[in-house]
């Protein structure tokens, strides 16, 4: 099965930080040993740069890129015009979110997120807890 992880959910995940939700932390360990596969949107990746960069996540930008080199089951997905299209349909979120509640949208699949508004509006299943 598949599943979009958000930016919080992989720095947490990737660093080994912070609170996953016991649901969401299984299924990324099981992607870990190859049982589940795990999408990223570029967008995500683009925050990372970000907050990588800000020294604001305890990871950087190369770490992560590598570490997704060597992780058959994770995925990045690009930022198409079908996801930006799927974005019109989505409100109350700011744009990086919406697009990454989009891409999990397009691609029909749940999001693991600890985000409540993403939760709140209902688009998308979501997986945390």
């Amino acid at each position: 099965m598949e599943y979009l992880a958000d930016t919080v959910a992989i720095i947490r995940h990737f660093a080994k930080t912070g609170k996953i939700g016991k649901t969401a932390k299984q299924i990324l360990r099981d992607a870990d040993k190859g049982e589940k596969t795990i999408l990223i949107s570029v967008i995500s990746m683009t925050e990372i740069l970000y907050l990588a960069e800000r020294n604001r996540i305890p990871l950087d930008f190369q770490e992560v890129k590598d570490k997704l080199q060597h992780l058959d089951n994770y995925r990045i997905i690009d930022l198409d015009l079908d996801i930006v299209e799927t974005a019109k349909t989505i409100q109350g979120l700011e744009l990086h979110d919406r697009l990454i509640v989009a891409t999990a949208l397009f691609c029909d699949i749940p999001i693991l997120t600890s985000d409540q508004l993403i939760t709140d509006i209902g688009v998308v299943d979501v997986i945390w807890k």
